[in-house]
């Protein structure tokens, strides 16, 4: 996906629901519907998947990696950022 493919999602205070996919073959966002898919190449140990998918996550959306926040999920293979 492009940088900025997302931006129409980059509102600040939305809620962005997410489904993560570690140790996937490549790194892949994908929307569909309200959900969105994000695949990374990292492994789920010690927060390396979540930084790999709030790196994706930002590049797809176009913003900063501190405007987005985990609000839910921290350990769990879904979770829930809030754009700020």
């Amino acid at each position: 996906m492009k940088k900025g493919d997302l931006s129409h999602l980059a509102n600040p205070g939305a809620l962005l629901a997410v489904r993560v996919t570690p140790k996937a073959a490549r790194n892949q966002v994908d929307a569909r519907g309200d959900q969105l898919y994000v695949s990374v190449t990292a492994v789920p140990e010690d927060g390396k998947a979540t930084k790999a998918v709030i790196k994706l996550l930002a590049n797809a959306l176009g913003i900063a990696k501190p405007r987005l926040v985990l609000t839910q999920g921290a350990i769990s293979r879904d979770k829930v950022f809030r754009i700020d």
